[in-house]
């Protein structure tokens, strides 16, 4: 039995666990007849229904059926199934938590045996790799870009030469933007968005076995943050009484974000809200963005590894990821169907430019706690010591490092 082994593993490492209800179908390859569970994280009822179109589509095929489950806690329920032995037999494995994964063992490293192994862009193949091996196929992928309110950008008299490049034309364009009501830029307070300034200042949270967080060009994009903050062009969301950066552009809080390809998303809620979106401006150290991915995590040892394997197959065929791109924004994993995409899509072809150049945020075991509290203390960047917030992440970082090296 799974049971005891992934539970004293999962509590060793601290994963948190919580209410799931998943199970693992019979069956010992992928003949007909057999029941799969899928544990998704969906971004709302458009990707919920295209993943259990392409579930049904699938199951019509095969002979199989497929219960798609809409998680409210992905990684709780995800942890909580494994510490049951009750594990779904498909589910979403987020990039921050794929190597606490991977590392106990927890995932079947099929990717490599696909087809269409070769046809996923290097960086995403990249993050789901563990020790050599491609593990797990990433089912799409996400980019951050600028967004604009285009309605905002003709009535301050902005044009086209005007949108930014780089970092000053950036402030410019806030500074521009900017009124009594509306605040030039705006984005999340956390390493997920800042971390993308960092990066573009030439810096890097880890450099083979070394932290290198308290670095000079670290810092230079962290007091960049904090000069527009300062200057009053840029708000978080929460100063403005917005959730996210979405909410705060479709509501005329914001005239520029910094989201991904789900933007879209804010169509239901604020229909007359024009955008386009844009490629981030380059830095000192030149072009970066951060590249989001899940990959389809198959339990290991799972008595429906064969046909957990045909069905990933088909989902990530190109024809089916356009599919979903359709559906609900996301980008194509495979390098041939984001060039369709883009083609089909020019309102997003920004996003699937960002991947030539994109890396993934800091992700090994004992990372994503590191993270969080790197989060918590950016709450008090504006106005506070910058250099101080490094050099505890710093100090943070390398012990986690030091640690998953170790293990």
């Amino acid at each position: 039995m799974r049971k005891k082994t992934w539970g004293a593993a999962l509590l060793a490492v601290g994963v948190v666990a919580g209410l799931g209800a998943c199970s693992t179908g019979g069956g010992d390859s992928a003949e007909e007849g057999q029941s799969l569970t899928m544990l998704i994280g969906s971004s709302g009822d458009a990707e919920t229904q295209a993943v259990q179109a392409a579930a049904d589509a699938w199951s019509e095929e095969s002979g199989n059926t497929v219960e798609v489950v809409a998680a409210s806690d992905l990684t709780q329920q995800l942890s909580q199934g494994f510490a049951g032995d009750d594990a779904p037999d498909l589910f979403y494995m987020s990039w921050d938590q794929f190597a606490t994964y991977a590392s106990n063992n927890y995932l079947e490293p099929y990717a490599e045996q696909l087809p269409n192994a070769g046809d996923f862009y290097p960086a995403l193949q990249d993050t789901f790799t563990y020790n050599g091996t491609f593990t797990c196929a990433p089912k799409d992928f996400s980019t951050l870009g600028l967004i604009i309110n285009t309605d905002m950008w003709a009535a301050a008299g902005l044009t086209d030469a005007d949108i930014p490049t780089d970092w000053d034309s950036l402030e410019a364009a806030a500074t521009k933007l900017t009124t009594a009501t509306t605040v030039g830029l705006s984005f999340g307070l956390e390493y997920a968005r800042i971390g993308v300034f960092m990066n573009q200042a030439g810096g890097q949270l880890v450099d083979g076995d070394t932290v290198t967080a308290d670095s000079p060009e670290n810092l230079a994009g962290l007091q960049y943050v904090q000069k527009l903050h300062d200057a009053g062009v840029l708000k978080w969301p929460s100063e403005i009484s917005a959730g996210w950066g979405g909410e705060a552009l479709g509501a005329g809080k914001a005239a520029m974000v910094i989201e991904g390809p789900w933007i879209k998303g804010i169509q239901g809620d604020f229909p007359d809200t024009k955008y386009a979106a844009y490629e981030l401006p380059e830095g000192p150290g030149g072009k970066s963005t951060f590249t989001f991915t899940n990959c389809w995590g198959i339990p290991a040892g799972s008595e429906t590894r064969d046909a957990a394997v045909n069905l990933v197959e088909f989902l990530t065929s190109d024809d089916q990821q356009l599919a979903f791109g359709d559906a609900f924004g996301v980008l194509p994993s495979t390098e041939s169907a984001a060039a369709t995409y883009a083609e089909q899509h020019p309102e997003n072809a920004s996003f699937v430019a960002g991947n030539d150049y994109a890396v993934s945020p800091v992700n090994f075991a004992g990372s994503a706690t590191v993270i969080s509290d790197f989060n918590a203390q950016l709450e008090s960047l504006a106005g506070g010591d910058a250099k101080a917030i490094l050099e505890s992440l710093q100090t943070n970082l390398q012990a986690a490092l030091d640690e998953a090296n170790a293990n």
